[in-house]
């Protein structure tokens, strides 16, 4: 059986993660989709959507969805899901989970990495965080729990950007590029967003049939050779934080959410990075949001993918490197006031 994609949707009180929720439930669009909701949420969706008042936890929904609340664990409902897929009692193709609007994804993404039986049945498409537009600046400034889960985004939806001004759309837009360079950001409106940009993102990638795209650190790469563009949008130099882009982006944000990239033409040895790897994620793996990177290392013809989610890191082997192609490590960090020297020190010293 093939893996089963899941969705996690992660955004603050109010960003629209439950209008986008509805929007997946109640619509013809012959997918077959099984919603888990955790159950602190702010607004349970059943009031609306649901037909029956019924105490069972999983629900049949009239275009074939399922809905699904969590009362115990995340890891017994997947397995419980998965085990009545096999069994034939229920029918999904796929899965998105709605975390709490206070919640830190970190812990959902790991189940999926933790428990053999869940990896082997599951795959973390993207993590896609929804953001009020209205709001998130004093979410942003007051409430960590929001910059984590910009950091941990692969994809930022922004929302209610039609009750702000373009100025001030334009900022935020800056100041989330600042905290995660890896997540494109699109406005939206109500959740009137077109499926295939919720589903099979494949942002999260780290099995052995890896279609992870080589550039994915191509919107990096533009933040960090190119300081002359017009908008500034993307670059995160002290030199260049102040209003450089004629709409005056002042940062007056040091937000603790930071990204940093490492490169290298030279090949990695194993042994060194594996032990430095170890370090780092040992000492600061609570504060390591997400971190990936394309390897280049010594003893293989092949790229190594690597990827973690605080204190979990995998590696698998990609294709091989082309002919002609530079063998570049590239590798992109996202954490909480990581000490950017102290990695790009240990990295240049574990090449060989």
């Amino acid at each position: 059986m093939s893996l089963i994609p899941v969705t996690i949707l992660t955004g603050f009180l109010g960003s629209g993660k439950t209008t986008l929720l509805k929007r997946l439930l109640g619509e013809a669009h012959g997918q077959k989709i099984a919603v888990i909701e955790n159950e602190f949420g702010e607004e349970n969706i059943d009031n609306d959507i649901l037909v029956t008042e019924t105490k069972e936890q999983i629900v049949q929904m009239s275009n074939g969805c399922i809905c699904c609340t969590i009362r115990e664990d995340l890891r017994e409902t997947l397995q419980l899901l998965a085990a009545k897929k096999r069994k034939g009692l229920l029918d999904f193709e796929r899965i998105v989970i709605e975390t709490t609007g206070v919640a830190d994804p970190g812990p959902v993404a790991q189940t999926f990495f933790m428990d053999e039986e869940i990896a082997e049945t599951y795959l973390i498409d993207s993590i896609i965080t929804l953001v009020d537009a209205k709001h998130a600046p004093q979410q942003l400034n007051d409430r960590q729990e929001a910059r984590r889960q910009v950091g941990f985004a692969d994809q930022i939806f922004l929302s209610k950007t039609d009750l702000v001004s373009a100025e001030e759309t334009d900022a935020l837009i800056h100041r989330l590029k600042h905290m995660n360079p890896r997540a494109p950001i699109k406005a939206v409106h109500f959740g009137e967003v077109p499926l295939k940009e919720v589903l099979d993102l494949r942002g999260f990638n780290l099995n052995a049939k890896l279609d992870i795209d080589p550039d994915f650190l191509k919107e990096e790469e533009a933040a960090h050779d190119h300081h002359d563009h017009a908008h500034g949008e993307h670059c995160d130099h002290p030199s260049h934080q102040h209003g450089h882009d004629g709409h005056g982006h002042h940062h007056h944000h040091d937000d603790d959410v930071k990204s940093f990239v490492y490169r290298s033409d030279r090949p990695f040895d194993p042994a060194k990075l594996e032990d430095f790897l170890g370090a780092i994620v040992n000492i600061y793996g609570p504060r390591m949001l997400r971190y990936k990177g394309v390897l280049n290392m010594k003893g293989t013809d092949r790229k190594v993918i690597f990827q973690g989610v605080h204190q979990l890191m995998g590696s698998d082997l990609g294709p091989q490197w082309a002919e002609g192609e530079a063998r570049t490590s590239k590798m992109v960090f996202i954490g909480i006031d990581l000490p950017k020297d102290i990695f790009l020190q240990g990295l240049e010293q574990s090449l060989v």
